[in-house]
C-alpha cells in the first residue's frame, strides 16, 4: 500500500471508530451524520477553491488571462440543513440559486455585478457571442454580454425564471414540481404523489418559511403567476408541464 493509501485507511478507521461510539444513540447519530456531512462538504469546497486559484494564477503568470474566459458555475445550489434538507433538486432558494462568476478582463470590468435574473441556459449564447460565433435562432437562452456592458434595457430582459424538476420516483423520490420565480414571488406546483401549490413572498419571507398560496389576499397574485408560469411552459415547449398546469388550474378555480 502506498503512502496515500495508508493515510486513507487510517482516516477511515477513525471515522468508523467515531461512528461505533454513537450508533446506538439516535440523537447523537443524527448530530454525527450532520457534522460529518457538513465538514466533508466544506472541505471539498475549500479544496476546489484552492485549485481554482492555482488555475487562475497560472493564467496570470503565463500571460493568458486576457485571452481566456473563465466561468465558475454549478448545476445547482445545495442544502446544508435548510428546510431540513440536504442535496438539491427542490426549487427553494438554497438550491435554485447557483454560483455564476466570470473572468474575462478584455470584456468584463472586475467587480461588475449583474442584478438581472439569468439562467444556466444563458451560458451557451454568452460564450458564443464572446467567441464571435453566430447564436443559433433556436437557442432558448439569452446572451448576458449586454448586461455587463450596461446596454440591455431591464424592461426587455426576462422578468421571471422557469423551473421543472421531473425525475420521479427514482432515484431520489423528490416530488416533481414546476415553478416560476420573479424578483418578488415564487410559485411552485407539486404533482405526482400529491398536488399542492406553494407561494412565497421573497421580499418579506426570503427563507421561504410561510406558504401563502391559500391566503385570500394573495388570490390575484397567485392567479397572475399561474398564467405567467403556463406561458413560460409554452414558450419553452414543455408540453408535459403545459398539460399538467392546464389541468391543475382548472381544478383550483
Amino acid at each position: 500500500m502506498n503512502r496515500n493509501g495508508s493515510k486513507l485507511k487510517k482516516y477511515y478507521a477513525g471515522v468508523s471508530a467515531s461512528y461505533e461510539k454513537v450508533k446506538a444513540d439516535s440523537n447523537k447519530l443524527t448530530e454525527w451524520k450532520y457534522q460529518r456531512y457538513l465538514k466533508d462538504y466544506l472541505a471539498t469546497a475549500k479544496s476546489m477553491d484552492r485549485n481554482i486559484g492555482r488555475v487562475l494564477n497560472y493564467l496570470d503568470s503565463a500571460g493568458l488571462s486576457n485571452e481566456t474566459i473563465v466561468v465558475y458555475a454549478s448545476d445547482r445550489g445545495f442544502y446544508l440543513g435548510e428546510h431540513g434538507w440536504f442535496d438539491k433538486r427542490f426549487m427553494y432558494e438554497e438550491s435554485m440559486r447557483t454560483p455564476l462568476l466570470m473572468r474575462y478582463p478584455k470584456h468584463i470590468q472586475p467587480g461588475t455585478q449583474v442584478p438581472q435574473l439569468v439562467m444556466n441556459m444563458d451560458l451557451a449564447p454568452t460564450l458564443l457571442q464572446l467567441a464571435g460565433v453566430p447564436v443559433p435562432a433556436d437557442i432558448q437562452g439569452k446572451s448576458m454580454v449586454p448586461l455587463w456592458q450596461k446596454k440591455s434595457d431591464t424592461n426587455t430582459w426576462r422578468s421571471s425564471l422557469y423551473y421543472h424538476y421531473y425525475e420521479y420516483p427514482e432515484p431520489h423520490r423528490v416530488a416533481p414540481h414546476i415553478g416560476i420565480r420573479t424578483a418578488q414571488y415564487k410559485l411552485i406546483f407539486f404533482y405526482g404523489p400529491f398536488e399542492q401549490w406553494e407561494l412565497y413572498d421573497l421580499g418579506s419571507d426570503p427563507s421561504e418559511m410561510k406558504n401563502i398560496a391559500q391566503l385570500p389576499a394573495m388570490a390575484a397574485v397567485k392567479a397572475s403567476l399561474q398564467q405567467a408560469l403556463l406561458q413560460l411552459a409554452r414558450d419553452y415547449e414543455d408540453k408535459e408541464a403545459v398539460q399538467l398546469l392546464q389541468k391543475a388550474m382548472v381544478t383550483t378555480k
